[in-house]
């Protein structure tokens, strides 16, 4: 089955010009034009990622990403014309995967659809549970505890919390983790990493100044850390 992408716009000529570059990747595409038409339509739908313009007519995108964080754990990409840094911060902070910058290319954004639906799950192939002290990892139910008590994350903050867990005590760069989660055509923002980092931290209840879990090296990157064996 072709992977459908619902595109969330309230410009119908841009949502007929990503249609058709979409389309033409073999995308199955969904329109919305509004927040609340996105909302029915991801639950509807299902789509496997949902291109999210932060300007709607009713409900602010990043409401509208909210609101899908608390049913569903489908790739969103924000489309924003208001290129201060704390906007997209604060979106991907809510639980989105990617973002775009207004004016852009259509080629762009098809590209950028590619590179996430393509992206890495962790590392290559099929990696085994991860039991490390307080922590537990299963890749097969997507679930994680701390502690014995399940821990929610989104889906991309699973595939990088399993990503560093693959070599524990090795540094990975924001580049190298691009590379193994995003996948390697990703093109953006590298600081897109740490506000992931901190999200996983977050929910994981992991202190930045003395972490079980997710070390930082400055200026380098990032690091699983374990006070005992990791088993596998």
């Amino acid at each position: 089955m072709p992977r459908s992408v619902l595109v969330v716009d309230d410009e119908p000529h841009i949502r007929r010009v990503l249609r058709g570059y979409l389309e033409a990747d073999g995308y199955d595409v969904i329109e919305a034009a509004t927040g609340s038409q996105a909302l029915t339509s991801v639950q509807s739908r299902r789509p496997d990622l949902v291109l999210l313009d932060i300007r709607l007519p009713d409900l602010d995108g990043l409401e509208v990403l909210r609101r899908i964080r608390g049913f569903s754990d489908v790739y969103v990409v924000l489309v924003t014309a208001r290129a201060e840094e704390v906007d997209k911060l604060v979106g991907l902070a809510v639980g989105a995967d990617d973002y775009i910058t207004k004016p852009f290319a259509p080629r762009e954004v098809a590209a950028r659809v590619r590179a996430v639906l393509r992206r890495a799950r962790g590392a290559d192939g099929a990696p085994s549970r991860v039991v490390a002290p307080g922590l537990t990892i299963d890749p097969e139910t997507r679930e994680v505890t701390v502690d014995s008590s399940p821990v929610e994350l989104s889906a991309l903050e699973f595939d990088l919390l399993l990503a560093l867990t693959q070599a524990p005590g090795r540094v990975y760069s924001r580049r190298q983790l691009l590379e193994k989660v995003w996948g390697g055509d990703f093109f953006g923002d590298e600081r897109v990493v740490d506000v992931h980092i901190r999200s996983i931290r977050r929910a994981l209840g992991d202190d930045a100044t003395a972490p079980r879990f997710i070390g930082t090296v400055r200026g380098v990157g990032y690091k699983f850390v374990a006070t005992g064996e990791v088993d596998r």
